[in-house]
């Protein structure tokens, strides 16, 4: 049997994979490892935050969670529709045990997950989400739980406050107003819907919003940072500065500037990493990033002085380097962005304030900032419907890689991964030259086919 969480909580087909029974067994197996008393106080009664998206499964999803976690004793304070980022800060602004999320992110609408945060808004380490997976496999073994009765079971309170305060906390970030700048929020009919475009408002913008009706079963299509054309053609027709595009639970960023061209992750952190130089906010010199970052990425950060760290492909590897080495900002191409002194996970809202209060503050086009660096072309190909479990064993595909870093020399590089969040494998040829890194990449992308089809 596979372990249920992948690299960003446990995702599946909302009430084919994922259905009430589990969501409402997590949440009663996180209690016990997430609620522990932390001996820092009088013994209290358990306190957990729960948000999701606006995907009509996010209903049904949340009453179950909120079963769970009150059938096992812990108070709920239920915040709605809001953001990832807005459920850590505000499992730490108002001092909850734990926090819930229900959302799949990126993921098409039929998808749903369920992440947990610890104290303090922080994602999980592998050893709990272990425990956490452990007890859930007991439970449904038919090991009972402690359900407390009469005043013992856990009370749920609507804490609509919760909108509030996360606006006020992302504007309060920004080291100028955003006065004089128009600006395209894409917020992917998700959950930032509200969120994003007050936020900007509050900070001076004024703002023009697409993708911003969820409905329930909008969400990421046609719109956010996986489908960037809407985004690109409404920052043109409005006459925009730039637009922000976030993905459905705005957990991601990316960027189009006024001509229509996207600004990737790269360079967002680019543009982030000297503003924050500049200001003395960007601690040790250094920027995190993953081994998919663009070699051009790379290159610009050596030009202008900043060190690079890289790892692994996904947020929380960049955010456990980021706690390791006390960086402050990391993030990756497909714009999950840390910016560790005002969030403690990728905040896509966040990220977008960021990088409009650098353009107002330089009075300069965002074309301008993210020309730091040069993207060189690389070409990303998703395979579906192969066993992503085989990928480090499978000789063909050894010798497949090898003979595609012999055709690129020095002047490129290849990245094989199986991705942590959909079935599927994500090859990656980075090349000097465009027609060469697509013919590599096409050929590893019928290898993969070939050897784990």
């Amino acid at each position: 049997m596979g372990r249920l969480f992948g690299t960003d909580g446990v995702r599946g087909v909302a009430n084919a994979d994922l259905t009430a029974e589990m969501a409402l067994g997590l949440s009663v197996a996180a209690v016990g490892v997430l609620a522990a008393p932390s001996g820092d106080g009088p013994a209290r009664r358990p306190v957990a935050v729960v948000g999701r998206d606006p995907r009509a499964s996010g209903e049904f999803l949340e009453a179950a969670v909120v079963a769970g976690l009150a059938s096992a004793g812990v108070d709920v304070l239920r915040v709605g529709v809001l953001p990832t980022p807005a459920v850590a800060y505000l499992t730490g602004a108002l001092g909850a045990d734990f926090g819930v999320m229900l959302s799949a992110s990126h993921n098409p609408m039929p998808d749903n997950g369920v992440k947990f945060f610890a104290r303090g808004g922080h994602k999980l380490a592998d050893e709990l989400e272990d425990r956490i997976e452990a007890a859930y496999r007991e439970h449904a073994a038919g090991e009972p739980w402690d359900r407390p009765v009469g005043a013992g079971v856990g009370r749920v309170t609507d804490y609509g406050e919760g909108f509030d305060m996360y606006v006020s906390h992302l504007v309060s970030a920004l080291p100028n107003r955003l006065d004089g700048l128009r600006v395209v929020i894409d917020a992917a009919h998700g959950a930032a819907s509200r969120v994003a475009p007050e936020a900007f408002a509050r900070a001076g913008a004024e703002v023009v919003t697409i993708g911003a009706e969820p409905d329930g079963l909008n969400i990421n299509d046609g719109y956010g940072t996986m489908h960037l054309d809407a985004l690109r053609g409404a920052v043109v027709a409005e006459g925009a500065d730039l637009g922000i595009a976030v993905d459905g639970d705005a957990d991601r960023c990316l960027a189009a500037d006024r001509e229509g061209r996207e600004i990737d992750g790269d360079q967002i952190l680019a543009v982030l990493g000297l503003a924050m130089r500049e200001a003395g906010r960007l601690a040790h010199d250094t920027v995190v990033a993953t081994v998919m970052s663009n070699l051009g990425f790379t290159l610009a950060m050596e030009r202008e002085g900043v060190r690079l760290k890289h790892t692994a492909v996904g947020d929380r590897y960049v955010l456990e380097e980021m706690k390791r080495g006390g960086y402050s900002l990391g993030g990756e191409q497909s714009g999950h962005v840390i910016v560790l002194d005002h969030a403690t996970t990728g905040d896509g809202t966040l990220t977008g304030l960021l990088l409009a209060a650098r353009v107002a503050a330089t009075r300069r086009p965002l074309s301008e900032l993210a020309a730091v660096m040069e993207r060189l072309p690389q070409v990303l190909i998703n395979v579906p419907d192969v066993d992503k479990s085989r990928v480090s064993e499978s000789r063909e595909l050894a010798e497949a890689v090898a003979e595609a870093e012999r055709q690129l020399g020095e002047t490129g590089r290849v990245l094989l991964r199986p991705s942590g969040t959909e079935p599927l494998v994500r090859v990656m040829v980075e090349a000097a030259d465009a027609a060469q890194a697509g013919t590599v990449a096409a050929g590893l992308a019928d290898a993969v086919k070939s050897a784990l089809g």
